[in-house]
């Protein structure tokens, strides 16, 4: 619990000695940095020490990175007319989409910033869909969002049903003919309150048996490896692709209303 508290104040006691180790190297440079011709070129302002960044890669390729690149590249592909958001990050998924379209977003949480090519609603799917969202779009997306509808973590109600029914209300969006990208993780199911869910391959794939098809399926797997074109009918669905806590991304087709 002590750890959960200081990891969300912004202490993680595993980076500790990375820290440590940190800040000797950034006295010593600092140090030589001001005894080098040119260092009273500028003032000097407020020491502000990177203690944590002297080994790391160039950049952070997580799954939202692949993810959000690879469903943004179906979307340039399929050309919608209109395109949807529900709760995908904006400064990823939505920011690669408002490059070379318009996107209208819903979130249950404010946005008071406003993004050019990018029109938010702040609307709670928890309650009853307003008309004008019903059969509103050619064109949805939802990632990485599911699995938290009615955890409590985004000022939502709690409700064990609360991704049930969020996932009936987000169908209830995609017009006849329309797709519906959708992500979620992926593996052994369970609750890990109040982060998120994560469900069976089978579960997602389940999701769009009635009135839809899936179209494409990809995975990330627990590796980071983006695995674009996977048969999400075959045997390796029941091992969910390998991953405990990988990223099941489906593109479905709603082939009835």
């Amino acid at each position: 619990m002590i750890r959960a508290i200081l990891r969300a104040a912004g202490f993680d006691p595993r980076r500790f000695p990375t820290a440590l180790s940190g800040w000797q190297r950034f006295a010593r440079d600092r140090d030589r940095f001001r005894g080098l011709p040119g260092a009273d070129s500028l003032p000097q302002g407020k020491d502000l020490p990177m203690l944590t960044e002297f080994g790391e890669s160039s950049g952070h390729l997580g799954a939202y990175f692949f993810q959000d690149l690879q469903v943004a590249r179906w979307i340039l592909t399929d050309q919608p007319q209109r395109h949807v958001d529900v709760g995908s990050r904006l400064d990823g998924f939505v920011g690669h989409l408002a490059v070379f379209r318009a996107v209208d977003v819903l979130d249950i949480r404010p946005q008071p910033i406003p993004v050019p090519n990018v029109h938010f609603h702040q609307v709670d799917l928890a309650a009853d869909l307003p008309a004008e969202w019903v059969a509103c779009t050619d064109s949805l997306s939802c990632l990485h969002t599911i699995e938290h509808f009615g955890l409590g973590r985004y000022g939502d109600d709690v409700d064990p049903l609360g991704h049930l029914k969020g996932l009936e209300q987000l169908k209830r969006m995609v017009k006849p003919g329309g797709r519906f990208y959708l992500s979620t993780p992926i593996g052994p199911e369970r609750v890990e309150f109040n982060a998120h869910r994560i469900f069976a391959a089978s579960t997602v794939t389940g999701w769009f048996q009635d009135g839809w098809t899936i179209e494409r399926f990809a995975v990330v797997d627990d590796a980071t490896h983006l695995h674009p074109d996977i048969n999400w009918r075959s045997a390796e669905a029941a091992n969910h692709f390998g991953c405990r806590a990988g990223v099941g991304i489906v593109c479905a087709l709603r082939t009835s209303p």
